[in-house]
């Protein structure tokens, strides 16, 4: 596999990891705001870039990205940008791969405390278009069932344009049956039929909602002042910032001898090995009050730490 792969800096792990196993894959990696990447930088990049694929290739270059509670930062990319990179990918002709994988755990209500509908993904955003003669599609969003109904059902799906689809389709890997898990497929698709699926996401939006909010309460009340962090709507996650010049990978170190806890360095979703001063919590697998407690615990070592390197 050769070619080009844009990646927000910081991003997925261990897509990353999977990323830097082809040594024809050259990763550029694009700066992430607020609101989601640097679309200046971004277009400068694919204009730096770009260059004429073989005749049987339909992107010269990828884009892949986590829209909706990003992983690591937790951001949601606003309306704006979403809309500004489906007209880059058009104008620049390449691919957008979504790891939409969290775009369900939404955990917003509205004023009478019923949930919110998850928030509009940039797949969507892609197909408002399809009745337009000149429309090909430039966004596949892959979604993950192991977030939405169990870790351990190793199963997902993928929603992609006509042309994307067929180069699928005649993969060796489906045509050999190897990436289809057909029984677990029939499992999860009565689970869906019977309403059950659905229960179980209100489950775990309720659950999640709960662990997320217990998690930045803590942060909220004992987190020391030098440092901050994103408090996410959805998803798994709640991003860190320390000054400049603590370690994160020297910190967990710290927290494990210290206090037997322990959490990401923000390296590891870097590149370039960059955000040595961020980590990531993630706050989906423990309950509300072991949270309360482990958080504790971790704004208590941040604020020893930084008294010991008197910061």
């Amino acid at each position: 596999m050769a070619g080009i792969i844009f990646v927000d800096e910081v991003t997925y792990m261990i897509a990353l990891e999977a990323f830097r196993q082809f040594d024809l894959m050259k990763v550029v990696a694009v700066p992430l705001k607020a609101d989601g990447p640097d679309l200046n930088i971004l277009a400068k990049l694919i204009e730096q870039h770009k260059f004429k694929p073989k005749e049987n290739k339909l992107f010269w270059g990828v884009y892949y990205t986590i829209p909706t509670f990003h992983n690591p930062t937790g951001i949601l990319f606003s309306e704006d940008i979403n809309k500004e990179l489906i007209r880059l990918a058009r104008s620049s002709d390449i691919l957008i791969a979504c790891d939409d994988v969290y775009n369900l755990l939404y955990y917003s209500s509205d004023s009478t405390g019923s949930p919110l509908p998850p928030p509009k993904r940039l797949f969507a955003y892609d197909i408002d278009d399809m009745e337009d003669h000149s429309w090909k599609g430039n966004v596949i969003s892959n979604g993950s069932f192991s977030k939405i109904l169990s870790p351990g059902i190793r199963l997902g799906w993928m929603e992609c344009p006509p042309r994307c689809m067929e180069a699928f389709r005649v993969s060796g890997v489906l045509k050999s049956g190897g990436a289809a898990n057909n029984y677990t497929g029939g499992i999860v698709t009565s689970m869906i039929q019977l309403g059950l699926a659905q229960q179980q996401l209100n489950l775990y939006a309720h659950k999640y909602g709960e662990r997320l909010r217990a998690a930045c309460q803590m942060l909220r009340d004992k987190l020391p002042k030098q440092c901050s962090y994103l408090a996410p709507n959805g998803g798994y996650f709640i991003w860190i910032r320390f000054p400049e010049q603590i370690d994160c990978n020297e910190f967990n170190q710290y927290c494990i001898k210290n206090f037997s806890i322990s959490a990401i360095a923000g390296s590891r979703f870097s590149s370039a090995g960059s955000h040595k001063n961020y980590m990531r919590l993630t706050f989906a697998f423990h309950d509300a009050d072991f949270l309360r407690q482990s958080v504790g615990k971790l704004c208590q070592a941040i604020e020893k730490y930084l008294a010991e390197k008197d910061i």
